[in-house]
């Protein structure tokens, strides 16, 4: 079976859905492996370290017309499409429909089962972003994170408040926790509580008689009730943090708003917020999507695919996942399509001229 992993044409997109180290695993399992010529060179990994790594290494029309698997991080644009032959199985992080008869996975889409946990590409690339927040909030405030005693005096410690307790907000809280903040945390899920605490964090606690989490282990939308004393908890919350990292995030829907314009009122001169919710509205009312803006004396960033700033080890570990994927769907160099299966049930976008996830 032969893959395929085409250059990424995506703005400000540097990461390559396969590595020379995983890629040279697949080429050891019996897969002919092929990648455009450059494909790796923004993420570090030069052609040479493909082509020692047994991999060939081409222009894009050989890596797309001449693959049975495509691999890519973003969806390809409508031009490629018309380079992949009927028939091919495409893999890709973003969701999107293939036009042609391709059968297209989105690892977005993948189910929150045990089984499926090496193949999470959303955890991954939220590992990398829950970490590159804080450096962000760390360049942009005007104070150092750790407490310092000095000749000239004692600096106190800067207080970072993490909205969202998913993987990138726990990953935001030890990497605050490691450059010598005081942390706090808030989720609307009583379960992670355990997880911020053994992390060194404050755990802010809210009565919620609803239960806000998905069988899935997401954070679900609240009731207009519920979500008003969220607000004003959080609103309360804000006033006293030099950062605030907002993570908070619903599947399939809107960011929930967590900071009003009047909450941001609030906050001290000189406050950062980072707000990875960015791409889906921000969890800030007055987040701009890719900009950094100043309002009453605070900085707010909402920063865009932040994953692809470190695309070294966000390449690696996409493409660990991504080889998870392969091998659960390709069983003795065929695809194994048993719809029965949940990780293969959920993923699938299309196949064979029929859209199955929209």
């Amino acid at each position: 079976m032969k893959i395929g992993v085409p250059k990424e044409i995506a703005p400000n997109e540097r990461r390559v859905a396969l590595t020379p180290e995983v890629a040279g695993r697949l080429v050891k399992g019996g897969y002919e492996v092929f990648i455009e010529r450059g494909a790796g060179s923004a993420a570090f990994f030069p052609d040479a370290a493909y082509t020692k790594a047994g991999v060939g290494v081409g222009d894009r029309g050989l890596v797309l017309g001449h693959s049975d698997i495509i691999l890519q991080v973003q969806a390809p644009n409508p031009e490629s499409l018309t380079q992949i032959p009927e028939g091919c199985a495409l893999v890709e992080f973003v969701r999107a429909l293939a036009q042609r008869k391709l059968t297209a996975f989105s690892l977005v889409l993948l189910p929150r089962i045990t089984r499926a946990q090496p193949m999470d590409v959303l955890s991954s690339q939220a590992t990398v972003a829950g970490y590159k927040a804080v450096l962000l909030a760390a360049s942009a405030t005007g104070r150092l994170l750790p407490m310092l005693v000095t000749a000239a005096g004692t600096l106190p410690a800067a207080r970072v408040l993490v909205l969202g307790a998913g993987v990138a907000g726990l990953q935001a809280i030890a990497t605050a926790r490691r450059l010598g903040a005081i942390v706090s945390a808030f989720d609307v899920r009583p379960a992670v509580k355990e997880q911020v605490q053994s992390l060194g964090a404050t755990f802010l606690e809210m009565a919620i008689e609803e239960h806000a989490e998905t069988a899935g282990g997401y954070a679900k939308e609240l009731s207009e009730e519920t979500h008003r004393k969220e607000l004003a908890l959080l609103a309360n919350a804000v006033k006293d943090a030099d950062i605030v990292i907002s993570t908070a995030a619903i599947p399939g829907k809107k960011a929930p708003v967590l900071i009003t314009t009047a909450a941001v009122q609030g906050m001290k001169p000189g406050a950062v917020i980072v707000d990875l919710a960015a791409e889906t509205g921000g969890n800030c009312e007055l987040t701009e999507p890719g900009a950094e803006i100043v309002r009453n004396g605070v900085a707010i960033l909402g920063p865009l695919n932040l994953a692809s700033t470190l695309p070294f080890d966000a390449s690696q570990m996409y493409a660990r996942n991504v080889a998870a994927f392969l091998g659960h769907i390709v069983q003795d160099g065929r695809l194994r399509l048993d719809f029965e299966d949940q990780i293969i049930r959920d993923t699938c976008v299309t196949h064979a001229g029929e859209v199955r996830k929209s």
